[in-house]
């Protein structure tokens, strides 16, 4: 603990009001979401719990009649709004976790191969990057899912549509991972250490994971808490446009094309409370990725 109190990125962060002021908000959002089971006022997404005479109730500081069981006012099916924002909000960071983890994962993997093993196998996967990177993250995940969706039936694809969009984003973000991998490995590769483990005769695997990989780990955590932002974005994105999660596992995004889908009769809280907060979550994640790669940055000490 006394180290890390005296080390320059603790000294970086205590520093900085915008960090603590992004980092409170991701910890309250994520602590609010997660927990939604225990803190949220209502389940929204259980029939049996729902009333129609509890619909369209403004949010309690806007409404003459208000009913503080419902703080931020109920849909046209009486659900809760602050409490669909509350599990709506946990499915969005499980999306954005997952994928963001899954492209970690394979970009890192075909990283390590590509810069450690060079050659032909280093060609293809570079090319590979290279086109994908002509086309947006949002098209390649729009792409996956459009696929997906002529392989199977309706009801099967909305039954796994969690797997098939946390893997339609992570396919979208793995070349940033890969690309900053592989320029690792060029420069690690050629250093004493891997060379001496070479010559006790370790194996090509062991020494990519073992010995390359923890030296390379720095750009890649910053590249993931900025794709954070970016997947649970993207997957906001795909709901809004209705390609992403079925109403029946309304995430964020879900929730605004609900409300924006009667925004005209004047429900205005349906849409602007998960807008704010999916929009506060981003831009909260966004500034932590950056003061983490500013932190990270020996040339900005």
């Amino acid at each position: 603990m006394r180290r890390v109190a005296d080390s320059d990125i603790w000294y970086s962060f205590k520093s900085s009001r915008v960090v603590v002021g992004a980092t409170v908000v991701t910890v309250f959002i994520i602590l609010a979401a997660f927990l939604s089971p225990i803190l949220a006022p209502h389940t929204p997404f259980d029939p049996a719990t729902l009333n129609l005479s509890d619909a369209l109730k403004p949010p309690v500081m806007f409404g003459d009649d208000a009913d503080w069981s419902f703080l931020l006012g109920t849909d046209e099916q009486g659900r809760d709004v602050l409490s669909s924002i509350m599990y709506g909000t946990r499915l969005s960071l499980v999306v954005g976790i997952a994928a963001t983890a899954f492209a970690m994962v394979l970009g890192i993997a075909l990283g390590l191969i590509s810069g450690y093993v060079g050659g032909a196998v280093d060609a293809f996967i570079m090319r590979l990057a290279d086109v994908q990177l002509t086309f947006p993250a949002l098209l390649v995940a729009l792409l996956i899912d459009g696929v997906v969706r002529g392989l199977i039936s309706v009801q099967r694809h909305d039954e796994i549509a969690l797997y098939v969009i946390v893997g339609a984003i992570g396919l979208s973000f793995w070349v940033q991972y890969a690309r900053t991998v592989r320029g690792s490995v060029l420069v690690e590769k050629g250093k004493e250490y891997v060379q001496a483990a070479r010559v006790i005769g370790l194996s090509p695997v062991l020494i990519m994971v073992r010995h390359v990989l923890p030296n390379v780990m720095g750009p890649v955590l910053v590249i993931a808490t900025i794709n954070l932002g970016l997947a649970i974005l993207t997957e906001a994105t795909l709901s809004f446009l209705g390609v992403g999660l079925p109403s029946t596992q309304p995430s964020l995004g879900t929730l605004i094309r609900l409300g924006n889908d009667v925004l005209l009769s004047g429900t205005w809280w349906i849409v602007i409370f998960p807008g704010v907060t999916l929009a506060a979550l981003v831009l909260a994640v966004n500034l932590l990725g950056d003061w983490l790669r500013d932190a990270l940055n020996p040339k900005l000490r």
